[in-house]
């Protein structure tokens, strides 16, 4: 007995018209015919169906499934598990992309209370990057001074957010004039201009030890969006992010070298 494509098509769960793809592909040919001359799909068909189907829910490209079924030297187990093992990578990186957006929505709930429009009035340039945000909540989340900085910056007020950007406004120009003049990172105005933005983290999120202070920088040095949170694009200047970060990591040694 054998079976119509819409037959085939209402019980296999698939459309007649990617049985005549796979027809017209030569994945899947109907054997058999009526004795009006329709083409009509045996057991066996059947039976290479249930395959085609099993590879394509695993995520086979038909191209690989044809190989599969129609070289009987191939080793089924072989592309079974190089399957396997990119479905575990696919599966790591939706879970990670799931503590991506729970983060995300956790930044949003514990970061600045402010308005859009009292953001725009006090940050000015100065924009939160939320991708950056999110990953480096992801990479800090179980470090205690990330946990205490993201929890005083909910409690921090207008009034509060307007006085430290006008710091950080205030240090940024000095820090810029110190570059321009060209005065060495590793020098005395550049240490003391990194001392003050290690000062700043500790008096409005938290408490910032050098070595805290060198990741931070170290950050600057490779992420624009890290940095942009510091200097905005239109302040920035090209070897500027690498000469804070030389500043950041000299100061260090200052501090830990004997008076």
């Amino acid at each position: 007995m054998g079976y119509s494509v819409g037959q085939v098509s209402g019980f296999a769960g698939i459309t007649v018209r990617t049985l005549h793809h796979y027809d017209k592909t030569g994945l899947l040919s109907p054997s058999d015919r009526s004795p009006a001359g329709y083409r009509l799909y045996s057991d066996p068909d059947l039976a290479r169906l249930q395959q085609i189907l099993f590879y394509r829910e695993l995520g086979f490209p038909l191209d690989e499934i044809a190989t599969i079924l129609e070289d009987p030297q191939a080793n089924a187990l072989d592309h079974l598990r190089a399957r396997h093992r990119l479905l575990t990578e696919q599966i790591a990186t939706l879970q990670r992309l799931v503590e991506v957006a729970e983060h995300a929505m956790e930044v949003q709930q514990t970061g600045v209370e402010l308005t859009p429009e009292e953001r725009f009035e006090v940050f000015g340039e100065v924009t939160f990057d939320l991708t950056y945000a999110t990953q480096a909540h992801l990479k800090w989340q179980h470090h205690e001074g990330h946990q205490r900085s993201m929890a005083r910056a909910a409690t921090h007020s207008k009034e509060d957010w307007t006085t430290l950007m006008a710091e950080a406004a205030d240090w940024r120009q000095r820090l810029t004039a110190a570059f321009d003049a060209g005065e060495p990172a590793d020098g005395e105005r550049a240490m003391d201009l990194a001392e003050e933005h290690r000062q700043h983290i500790s008096r409005w999120f938290t408490p910032c030890p050098t070595d805290m202070h060198g990741r931070i920088a170290d950050d600057f040095a490779t992420d624009p969006r890290a940095f942009a949170l510091v200097v905005p694009p239109t302040a920035q200047r090209p070897g500027l992010a690498p000469y804070l970060h030389t500043a950041v990591h000299a100061n260090a040694v200052r501090h830990s070298s004997p008076a």
